[in-house]
């Protein structure tokens, strides 16, 4: 395990860990923990990616999970998740932390080292979460006399009753994000305050050694100018460096291949980026997939490289509605395409690769049954298979040109093609991402082909094509690609 090294644009794997062992042990007829995980699974469902994400691993708030019970709008999702369920299916948010320990119900923290261990073994990284932002409003450090958590007031709690609570004699605020209501169920952590960030090392620390790295939840609200903004006066003064500058540099001290993913919205990646972020989520191309249209997805992607192989490309996770209920069948098979073939980390979250369409709450610990979608599973087999590897681990990446084919035929605007090469190989995507039939010409920057023959092979849709040179440098390739249908050619000169 001290050898795993983290590869360049690395695929990831989110599986939402309760409900995973729950149906598992339901299929093998025993209880499965993380230390007797059939090493089959692992081998065959697991094998195609870098590092697993291992969701909700630690123990949850009996609090919060009486609150989850409890709570009507809770209960409407659930009812659309499983038609039938009781409180027993009902476990509590995994972003209520009650205590950075395993949770005894997956085996502990020796069970995990097991399952580590087995994911190691077989070359992949184990992601774990954080959640920087707040604790369950039961957890241990509330009765602590500290000046870890925003306070309130009596007549806080008495004016805004669900923003804020007490404990004994003293009043805290409720864990927030400043465009929404409160989570009734934490309590907000104060970025301001050293006694915090020094709790937030020592807990990060001791993750640390338990896992590769860690996927931070809503990390932006933790930034100067958005916690001044939430939280104003309360939070008292601003101290020298930002939250993340600090934290991030004192883990990285001892642990300098751990990596930090940030879950962030509001276009502040790049400002986590600078303060020590590893990867970002790309939450900018998930809404030009799910709502815009070609030109304004290439548009994002001329951003910097050096940016956007910092981005974590996703079209599914689990605050997401599933992919094949938001974009459709065949759009989502182009919109993963183009998400997993980009510079960055690939984002595959858990039941996407079978089409599933229910989305679960994550205070649920079961999870429908649902039939998988033949289509969607052939077509990410065969993409897993193929994607742009350790081959291309140091390979350029560029935008292709996409040209008319004339005679005013505006359809290769809806076209999205890019490259990627190295030495002597050369991968070219090319995708219509619309409802119409559409023509183009691609152009391969610094590609001469000369006067010889070439073969492109589609190694996604496994066809072959053999075209002259001199008709290349003039023209470009030739494409005319149906609704949301795409190639990934690997051209080779004869």
């Amino acid at each position: 395990m001290e050898n795993l090294k983290w590869p360049k644009n690395p695929r990831i794997l989110e599986i939402n860990t309760w409900p995973w062992l729950h149906s598992l042990s339901e299929i093998h007829g025993h209880q499965i923990k993380l230390d007797n995980v059939p090493v089959q699974l692992i081998d065959q469902e697991l094998g195609y990616f870098d590092a697993v994400w291992l969701m909700g691993i630690w123990e949850r708030s009996p609090k919060g999970r009486d609150i989850a019970i409890k709570d009507e709008k809770l209960q409407e999702e659930y009812r659309k998740a499983l038609k039938y369920f009781n409180t027993e299916d009902v476990i509590g948010s995994p972003y209520s932390v009650y205590y950075y320990h395993v949770d005894s119900h997956y085996g502990g923290a020796e069970a995990l080292s097991s399952f580590r261990k087995e994911l190691a073994e077989r070359g992949i990284l184990l992601i774990l979460d954080y959640v920087p932002n707040h604790v369950s409003i039961d957890h241990l450090w509330t009765l602590e006399k500290s000046d870890v958590f925003i306070k309130g007031t009596i007549e806080d709690q008495m004016m805004k009753p669900y923003e804020f609570f007490s404990v004994g004699n003293k009043v805290y605020a409720h864990g927030r994000d400043p465009n929404f209501p409160p989570w009734t169920d934490t309590v907000q952590i104060n970025a301001f305050s050293r006694e915090a960030r020094e709790k937030t090392v020592n807990s990060l620390l001791n993750i640390a050694k338990q896992c590769d790295g860690v996927r931070c939840d809503m990390a932006m609200l933790l930034l100067n100018e958005v916690f001044i903004l939430t939280w104003g006066e309360r939070a008292g003064s601003v101290l020298e460096k930002e939250f993340w500058q600090e934290v991030i540099a004192q883990v990285k001290e001892k642990f300098p291949e751990f990596i930090f993913i940030a879950e962030v919205y509001w276009d502040l990646e790049w400002k986590l980026m600078e303060q020590g972020f590893d990867y970002c989520y790309d939450k900018r191309l998930y809404e030009r997939l799910a709502n815009e249209d070609a030109p304004k997805i290439i548009e994002h992607l001329h951003a910097d490289l050096e940016y956007q192989k910092r981005l974590v490309r996703f079209i599914e996770n689990h605050d997401e509605q599933r992919a094949i209920s938001v974009f459709g069948e065949e759009a989502s098979k182009a919109a993963a395409l183009i998400a997993f073939t980009l510079p960055g980390a690939r984002l595959i979250y858990e039941g996407q690769l079978h089409g599933y369409e229910i989305k679960l709450p994550v205070q649920l610990g079961r999870s429908p049954t649902e039939e998988g979608n033949l289509n969607i599973m052939e077509f990410y087999h065969n993409l897993l298979k193929i994607l742009p590897g350790k081959e291309f681990y140091d390979a350029k990446w560029e935008l292709c040109n996409v040209e008319s084919v004339g005679n005013g035929n505006n359809s290769f605007k809806n076209i999205i093609s890019y490259q990627w090469f190295v030495e002597n190989r050369f991968l070219i995507i090319v995708v219509n991402y619309s409802l119409q039939i559409s023509k183009a010409h691609i152009k391969v920057k610094g590609l001469n082909y000369g006067a010889t023959k070439w073969k492109f092979s589609d190694i996604l849709n496994k066809r072959e094509y053999i075209y002259e040179g001199k008709d290349l440098d003039e023209y470009g390739l030739y494409v005319e690609l149906d609704p949301w249908k795409g190639h990934i050619f690997e051209i080779k000169k004869l």
